[in-house]
C-alpha cells in the first residue's frame, strides 16, 4: 500500500493556514476541524511549516498566555518532512516514527499535495495485515 492509495481514498484536502495567523486562532481552527496539525503556507501550496498541538502546547509552555498571541511562523516547526505518493506504508511509518510526529504532508513537484496522519497509516496496515491473514486462511483449507 502507498501514500498514493491512502490519498485517492481521503483526498487531498489540506487545511492550510498563513504564517500571520495568531497561534489563538490556529488553535481554533484546529478545534473546529477537529484535526491535530495544520500546514503553512502563503497560499501557494508551498510548504513554509507545520503546526501542531504539540508545538502549541510547548509555546505556552514557554511564554505563557501570551503565546495565544503570537504569530504561527514563530512558534511552527519549519523544518518540514515530507513524503512522496510513492512512499509506501511501511516507509511512511518508519519516518513518523523516527522523527516522533503524526503528521506527514505530502508533496508533489514541490508542492503540498496532500497529508497523512499515522491514523491514516495505522489503518491503512491493518487492513493489510487482515488481508494478508485471510490470504494464509484460505491458502490453508485448500492445501
Amino acid at each position: 500500500m502507498t501514500v498514493r492509495a491512502i490519498l485517492d481514498e481521503k483526498g487531498h484536502d489540506v487545511v492550510t493556514l498563513d504564517p500571520s495567523a495568531t497561534v489563538e486562532e490556529a488553535a481554533r481552527l484546529l478545534r473546529e476541524k477537529r484535526i491535530g496539525a495544520v500546514i503553512v503556507t502563503k497560499g501557494d501550496k508551498r510548504i513554509l511549516g507545520i503546526l501542531s498541538e504539540r508545538d502549541i502546547v510547548r509555546a505556552i509552555g514557554e511564554a505563557g498566555a501570551e503565546a495565544l498571541q503570537l504569530t504561527v511562523d514563530k512558534v511552527m516547526t519549519a523544518k518540514v518532512n515530507t513524503c512522496r505518493e510513492s512512499h509506501t506504508v511501511n516507509e511512511v511509518m518508519e519516518i513518523m516514527t523516527r522523527g516522533r510526529f503524526r503528521h506527514l504532508p505530502v508533496e508533489k513537484d514541490g508542492s503540498l499535495y496532500g497529508i497523512v496522519s499515522i491514523g491514516d497509516v495505522v489503518k491503512r496496515r491493518i487492513e493489510d495485515v487482515e488481508r494478508e491473514a485471510q490470504e494464509i486462511r484460505t491458502y490453508i483449507a485448500t492445501a
